[in-house]
């Protein structure tokens, strides 16, 4: 399996207001992009497991223009609360680096 650091230019993850985090993930290439946008190791059950997040309301824009997928979801806790770990939310990616990919063939 590929991991999703293997096949990315930079990830990043940031604030999007006090209860949403988003994801920006640039792919290396267009072919990558093409082939692991849709892959099931960015899927809302992956965000869910984890960041504690309702897979309901994980939202997933791809942007083929920039190689990009920008996937944005809720805070478990609102920016700024007693159990604030990452008050900007620039850490988060950290967990999304060896998800494991898949492709359209299901084999990578």
């Amino acid at each position: 399996m590929t991991k999703l650091r293997n096949v990315c230019r930079h990830i990043r993850s940031k604030q999007a207001g006090p209860f949403w985090v988003t994801m920006d993930i640039w792919f290396d290439s267009a072919e990558n992009f093409q082939r692991y946008k849709d892959s099931p190791g960015l899927s809302p059950e992956v965000f869910e497991k984890l960041f504690g997040t309702d897979p309901d309301l994980v939202r997933k824009i791809p942007v083929p223009d920039f190689d990009l997928v920008k996937i944005s979801y809720p805070r478990a806790n609102p920016q700024g609360g007693m159990v604030e770990r990452d008050m900007h939310s620039g850490q988060q990616y950290v967990r999304l680096l060896d998800v494991e990919l898949e492709g359209p063939s299901g084999i990578d």
